[in-house]
């Protein structure tokens, strides 16, 4: 009889539930719930408080309703039974804080706290934490020189202690309300079990958690007196590792979700990492882009390596005895999305004549052009720079706009920006000592944008592997609910199992990597230029 696991991958603006074979690795329904506050940064859901420009919050309403209508629709949709699914799996975007009360309600659903823009969901790309990141950072490298080598030798605004900090900072009494600080990921599992479980992949990569150490309690209270007990309050819980069970669905869960009681959850993951699982680059030397609103640069290894302004270095956070590397750009189809939404009016004309999409004629037109796009050069900044610089007050920039420039060249040079932003951070792990054998990408991006990934090719001058799937972090997180299903006996054998095929591969070109190569070299002056040796310009601007 066939059997099934469940795999719900939380996005930032959507959540998608699959259903995977657990055989085969066929996908046998998808259901995707698009969040109806999406991401909230101009006012608070049902108020007129006009939030900071630094502020990217959600509702964790949105999230429940990913479960309570994503799985039973997928399940009547495939007429799947039941008693046939036999695991769960979480995949979240990370450094996503929730804050609750001590039966896991987020604050924002009560009145008294519904218009306090601390009690809502802190999104990645929430930035008010800045200030609070300096402050850690600077503790950090006073009093444990060597303790931020795993963080690349930087602390980020988006992670998990300094969203707390921040809280701590403005509103101390509703610091003090709050019971529990949960990445949206353990939040979800702890909903499904009943149970508080903690992601070792999460605390690793973005709360300075550590296998053997736990939470460094001298750290914390350097930090502030007030998070020296913080392990014990507001960050307790059982700390589960990928591949584990997390607990068992409730009663109450199964009867909202259309599910057997007791089916049991894994341990949930950083979206991202997911892909990995769900395309099948388990081994060392493989690097993984995962490409959506943002890209995820992910290496594993045998060995563990300084690389200076990832992310984080964790062991076992995606495979078992390798160490996992992250890295990442913080605008890439946000950066294009956004771009799409401010063409003139010609495009909108020329694209209801010819009934296509405004990306389809964008793209038609950048693939006549040359490198460059006419003279054009780009820093992919928009949204700050995650990797290497881990500097959030850095913005993009353009060289070379004239009368005459098109809005085609436009976009093409910011397609070429990501690119080179990418070949950074990928010549920064080989430096390191990281060796790339092969390059895969995945996500909502790669399969759709035929440029786009030649351009890589091009740039990174390396073969591009494309899955095949735009679901490789839920067919992840459905290989983590096969494993806790037990039908499995190790994640290596779940994926060899249930991987998806790749799509495509694109080879560089070798005249293009000539000219993208002289275009780089441009591309890094500028990037040195206004982010190493002249960092003020940028943050002055912001100031003025």
């Amino acid at each position: 009889m066939k059997k099934y696991s469940i795999g719900i991958d939380y996005g930032s603006e959507s959540g998608r539930v699959v259903i995977v074979n657990q055989q085969n690795g066929n996908i046998i329904g998808t259901h995707v719930v698009q969040y109806k506050d999406g991401v909230i940064t101009d006012k608070l859901v049902n108020s007129k408080q006009k939030l900071p420009k630094s502020y990217a919050l959600q509702n964790p309403n949105d999230y429940l309703r990913v479960l309570e209508e994503g799985i039973p629709s997928v399940l009547k949709k495939t007429k799947t039974s039941p008693s046939d699914i036999i695991g769960i799996g979480v995949a979240f975007t990370s450094s996503t804080v929730i804050p609750t009360d001590f039966k896991l309600r987020p604050l924002c659903f009560f009145n008294k706290y519904k218009d306090n823009p601390h009690s809502w969901v802190k999104l990645w790309k929430h930035l008010g934490a800045k200030e609070e990141a300096e402050i850690i950072q600077d503790v950090a490298i006073e009093n444990f020189p060597n303790f931020l080598k795993s963080y690349g030798n930087h602390v980020s605004p988006e992670w998990l202690l300094p969203k707390c900090l921040e809280v701590l900072h403005e509103d101390s009494h509703f610091y003090n309300e709050v019971d529990l600080f949960l990445e949206a990921g353990d939040w979800i599992v702890s909903i499904l079990t009943g149970k508080v479980t903690r992601s070792n992949c999460s605390l690793g990569f973005k709360a300075f958690w550590d296998e053997k150490k736990g939470f460094n309690k001298e750290f914390l209270k350097l930090i502030h007196p007030k998070f020296e007990d913080l392990p014990n309050t507001k960050l307790r819980g059982k700390v589960g590792k990928i591949g584990e069970v997390a607990g068992f669905l409730t009663k109450e869960m199964a009867l909202k979700l259309n599910l057997k009681e007791g089916t049991p959850v894994g341990v949930s993951i950083i979206d991202a990492h997911a892909s990995l699982l769900g395309i099948g680059a388990f081994k060392d030397k493989e690097l993984t882009m995962v490409m959506g609103t943002s890209t995820c640069h992910l290496m594993l290894n045998k060995k563990r390596y300084d690389v200076n302004g990832i992310s984080g270095v964790v062991k076992d956070a995606i495979i078992p005895g390798l160490y996992a590397y992250e890295a990442g750009q913080t605008a890439v189809g946000d950066l294009f999305g956004t771009f799409n939404k401010q063409l003139p009016s010609a495009f909108e004309t020329e694209v209801e004549k010819r009934g296509i999409t405004t990306f389809q004629l964008l793209e038609e037109k950048a693939k006549e052009l040359p490198p460059g796009g006419n003279g054009l050069v780009s820093l992919d900044w928009y949204n700050g720079n995650r990797s290497i610089l881990s500097n959030y007050n850095v913005s993009g920039l353009m060289v070379g706009l004239t009368l005459s420039t098109k809005p085609e060249e436009i976009y093409l040079s910011l397609l070429e920006a990501s690119a080179f932003g990418a070949k950074v951070i990928i010549e920064n792990y080989i430096e390191s000592g990281l060796l790339v054998d092969n390059v895969f990408a995945c996500g909502g991006l790669p399969k759709k944008n035929e440029l786009l990934m030649q351009i890589y090719a091009d740039v990174l001058n390396k073969d591009i592997h494309v899955s095949s799937t735009e679901n490789a972090s839920a067919v992840g997180a459905a290989i983590l609910g096969a494993i806790a299903s037990g039908k499995f006996r190790s994640i290596n054998e779940a994926i060899e199992n249930m991987k998806q095929p790749f799509h495509k591969t694109y080879k560089p070109s070798k005249e293009r990597v000539v000219q993208y190569s002289k275009l780089y070299n441009i591309y890094l002056k500028l990037h040195n230029y206004f982010g190493v040796e002249n960092i003020k310009i940028m943050e002055d601007l912001k100031k003025i």
